[in-house]
């Protein structure tokens, strides 16, 4: 395949070109109203879509806020607290700051591909690919780990773009910044600092650098950051590193060739398929002139994508890779895919695919119209049925007159946390909870009801007097049911906490 034509950037060199506050030279105008109507229709789909599973586990955790989780570091929850204290326990307060920050993103974006690719229209082109993605598109109305990650991850590419395109060295100031609160929200921001050290090293021109103090105090601005994360491990027996570190050790080549085809296959979806076409030239071309030439700015993008590439490609050897994980590589991609001297029907062609794919999906997520079978629809496998559990075990709980709700899946107990009304507490049980700073539940020899996932049995360390009394389904989503179990909780011994209330009367709808 015949690569197209590509722009070199603005060189960072001892000569050097001042291009600092060297922006795009073409109006902008259009892009800022597109951005403003999307993000204003991603705040409406975030508004009404149910909030996943996984989002009502980290709205949980905004109830207990604290230096780390046994699942990530603490910036998903922080994200979650000040959206609801702006917009309340609602599902626009849990994600009121994924599409403001995905609206600043992209600004940054803009002027990040403005300077390393003058003259081009390569900032309108990083932006409408990038916001055309479903990674983003469906990342920024879903409150994930995510979310808060890719918003400082690319505010790090723009300040290192900055200082590729000979910027001042408070730029370093500005990146250490993002580096450590992008650390704040997801181990995987480790790969930032690896692809921005490798580039200092391996550049000649940027390896000047190292003799001043302005990277060495962005390390510590960083690490300082990052440094109350550190001490809540070391608190709690490293439970989260072992957590995410553990993958590291997964190795089963036999089954390489299957998770490598889910991996590519997961990638040209979720990026949508023209969009992903151009951001793989992209990185070929990137890798190309870095290796030749060492081109300060394709160097930069290839540093900042690569690597994430092959840490993620080398995980296929051992195990799945989530469809969101190379989420990070997209960003230098989307400004390297801008930096082709393409034609603009090539990114406008694969803009417009993306954005009517994303729509589809918007659809789906707020409405459920798009005749899917549920087992292959990955939205209803995700969002349906919680609202109907809830009412189903809500009416089991007032037949049973039972003084609480437990449920032996972090997803499920917290979906009910977030649907049950207040006058039946929702209380959880396990490993999951006991590093968090929720209250003990006072459950002590009361009754409640059980939700168990069909097949599991309850833990007899934890309740006794078992006695099963129903079932109770997620209509609209594939696979097992639940079982319901009238308890009655053991008095002494068993750690049980309470999950937070959200209503102040009845049962929160949604499908």
């Amino acid at each position: 395949m015949k690569l197209p034509s590509i722009r070199g950037p603005v060189a960072a060199s001892a000569a050097g070109l001042d291009r600092f506050g060297a922006g795009p030279t073409y109006p902008a105008k259009r892009l800022v109203a597109a951005v403003a109507v999307l993000t204003l229709l991603r705040l409406i789909v975030a508004a009404v879509a149910p909030l996943a599973p996984d989002e009502a586990y980290y709205w949980v955790w905004s109830h207990a806020l604290a230096a780390g989780y046994v699942d990530h570091p603490p910036m998903v929850a922080l994200w979650i607290k000040a959206g609801t204290m702006l917009a309340g326990q609602t599902a626009l307060g849990v994600r009121l700051l994924g599409p403001l920050a995905a609206a600043l993103a992209s600004w940054m974006l803009f002027d990040a591909a403005g300077v390393l690719f003058p003259g081009i229209m390569a900032g309108t082109a990083a932006v409408m690919l990038l916001n055309a993605t479903l990674l983003l598109g469906v990342g920024t109305v879903i409150m994930t780990p995510d979310s808060p990650l890719l918003f400082f991850w690319t505010a790090g590419l723009w300040a290192v773009a900055r200082l590729a395109a000979g910027g001042a060295g408070g730029w370093w100031l500005a990146a250490g910044l993002f580096g450590g609160l992008a650390l704040d929200s997801k181990y995987t921001a480790l790969l930032l600092w690896i692809g921005v050290g490798l580039w200092v090293l391996l550049v000649p021109a940027v390896r000047p650098w190292l003799r001043r103090w302005q990277p060495w105090a962005a390390c510590l601005i960083g690490l300082g950051l990052f440094a109350p994360v550190l001490a809540w491990n070391a608190a709690h027996g490293w439970a989260s590193f072992a957590r995410q570190g553990g993958r590291v050790e997964d190795w089963r080549p036999a089954r390489a060739v299957g998770f490598l085809a889910e991996l590519v296959g997961g990638q040209i979806g979720l990026a949508t398929p023209v969009v992903w076409v151009l951001c793989m030239i992209a990185l070929v071309v990137a890798v190309r002139r870095s290796s030749a030439g060492r081109d300060v700015g394709w160097s930069l993008l290839a540093a900042l994508s690569a690597p994430p590439v092959l840490v993620f490609v080398q995980h296929a050897f051992g195990d799945r890779v989530q469809g969101n994980w190379p989420a990070i590589i997209y960003p230098a991609l989307a400004v390297g895919a801008g930096g082709l001297t393409l034609t603009r029907r090539w990114w406008v062609g694969a803009s417009a695919v993306g954005f009517a794919i994303t729509a589809l999906a918007y659809v789906q997520a707020t409405s459920g119209l798009l005749p899917l079978p549920p087992r292959i629809d990955p939205i209803a496998i995700r969002l349906d049925g919680w609202g109907a559990l809830a009412r189903q075990v809500a009416a089991l709980g007032k037949a049973a007159n039972a003084d609480f709700v437990a449920a032996d899946n972090y997803a499920v107990v917290s979906e009910l946390a977030w649907r049950m009304p207040p006058a039946v507490p929702v209380v959880a049980t396990g490993e999951r909870w006991r590093l968090t700073t929720l209250s003990r539940a006072r459950i002590a020899g009361r009754t409640g009801l059980l939700v168990s996932t069909a097949g599991r049995a309850p833990d007899a360390a934890i309740w006794t007097d078992v006695e099963r009394i129903g079932a109770a389904t997620r209509p609209g989503a594939p696979g097992r049911g639940f079982t319901v179990y009238r308890v009655t909780a053991v008095k002494r011994g068993a750690f049980v906490v309470a999950l937070p209330a959200r209503q102040s009367g009845g049962i929160a709808g949604g499908r």
